[in-house]
């Protein structure tokens, strides 16, 4: 039976375009991912730092050839984003633009085979994160025979995948290991320099993360943003954003593991996605 794909638009994401001789170098030099070896068609995870190392915002840096790059962004956020590149631009050879085409994704309960390519015609790139999360699309249309849906659904599943999103980080309130950039694909630990590269790199090189992003289920709706999660009377962490009965937190490792957690009141379990574990796992 073939498989059935759904296709949401995403209406809390907006593009920049850069372009000019200069616009690898220029990235480079700012986000946590590698560009210079991008290919045409090829998606890349990254974020832009504080120079303290703190997350500011995610982006998806779309090769587009010869025509520069697209840079995936949140929305309510794109503005900011684009003054804050105008003002680390000096005197690069960069040309940076809003662009108003559409942003959408394409995906599937079920993993797509390894072997499927990148890149597929219509506008799609593979999110580079999860192959699980299946591909994002910029001015594509439906595909033949693809469901459509909104933007909730592939905020459901990006849950049921323990995959956290710009909802949980915030802007300069985390770092990127806590929101598990290194596990997505969102960190290249081997280019050179980048703002905020001197936190991240020594957080890195340390192993001891003490605190991580992780899905946790519990019954009845949500508790509040912020609220509190114990392991007894010993805070563990804090609740994320989330739905009835499941939701993303930031959890202190060596509290939350292994214990009995609460919030609310509430039994708390938590989830240690596959490519959670997969990806801490120094013999995968």
């Amino acid at each position: 039976m073939a498989e059935t794909l759904t296709h949401a638009a995403l209406p809390s994401r907006a593009l920049i375009a850069i372009g000019g001789p200069d616009w690898r170098s220029f990235l480079q030099g700012l986000i946590t991912q590698d560009v210079e070896t991008m290919a045409p068609g090829e998606a890349r995870f990254a974020a832009l730092l504080t120079p303290q190392g703190r997350l500011l915002y995610d982006l998806f840096v779309v090769d587009r050839g010869g025509e520069g790059a697209w840079l995936d962004v949140e929305a309510a956020h794109r503005d900011a984003i684009l003054q804050r590149l105008t003002m680390y631009r000096l005197r690069a050879k960069v040309e940076l633009a809003l662009d108003s085409a559409p942003i959408t994704v394409l995906f599937s309960a079920h993993p797509r085979e390894s072997g499927d390519p990148g890149f597929l015609d219509g506008g799609f790139v593979r999110d580079p994160r999860l192959p699980e999360l299946g591909w994002r699309g910029y001015g594509a249309t439906t595909p033949p025979g693809a469901m459509t849906a909104d933007e909730s659904a592939r905020e459901a599943q990006k849950l049921a995948l323990g995959v956290p999103g710009p909802a949980d980080w915030g802007s300069d309130r985390t770092y990127p290991i806590e929101a598990n950039f290194d596990l997505l694909n969102g960190v290249d630990f081997h280019k050179g320099c980048f703002v905020g590269q001197e936190t991240t790199s020594r957080m890195k090189r340390r192993g001891q993360i003490k605190s991580r992003m992780l899905p946790i289920h519990f019954d009845g709706p949500a508790p509040a943003f912020g609220a509190e999660i114990l392991a007894g009377d010993l805070r563990a962490g804090e609740m994320l954003s989330g739905a009835d009965g499941a939701a993303m937190a930031l959890l202190r490792l060596d509290r939350a593991l292994g214990a009995r957690l609460t919030v609310d009141g509430r039994p708390v379990t938590v989830e240690q996605p596959a490519w959670f574990t997969a990806a801490l796992d120094p013999t995968s």
